[in-house]
């Protein structure tokens, strides 16, 4: 089953004092998950653990990251991360939150593993359906 990974559950699995450190390790670490990065996850997750956790778990973090799937946003991602910062101005959204939609639609799945349960229990798939969250 194909996941797209938010920011969140990265930092956290990263920060052993985080309160969501365990459940992000737990569904990071299921066997029947596919997991996808969203390239621009891997750089608000970066800037985050070396600006909070320091450099040395900076690059611990990105040298993990040769096991993982990274997907870069194709060329006509762009005007949809767009339309999606747009809609939800409200909130805002954000380029990052918008992009891990854009790339759950073009994947094909519903299922997002964040913590970020504001934005993504309030948005919706291209197909107007909510998303799926873990961990539950």
């Amino acid at each position: 089953m194909l996941a797209i990974v938010d920011t969140g559950p990265l930092y956290a699995a990263a920060d052993a004092d985080d309160h969501d450190h365990e459940r992000s390790l737990a569904v990071l670490q299921r066997d029947d998950l596919e997991l996808l990065v969203p390239a621009l996850v891997v750089a608000e997750a970066s800037y985050l653990i070396g600006s909070r956790l320091g450099p040395h778990a900076e690059a611990t973090f990105l040298r993990a990251l040769v096991d993982w799937a990274i997907e870069a946003p194709e060329a006509g991602d762009w005007a949809s991360i767009g339309d999606r910062v747009e809609r939800y101005a409200d909130f805002p959204l954000g380029g990052t939150d918008a992009f891990v939609a854009v790339l759950a639609d073009r994947m094909g799945t519903d299922l997002i593993v964040t913590l970020d349960r504001r934005h993504f229990a309030a948005i919706r798939s291209a197909s107007g359906t909510p998303y799926r969250l873990l961990p539950a």
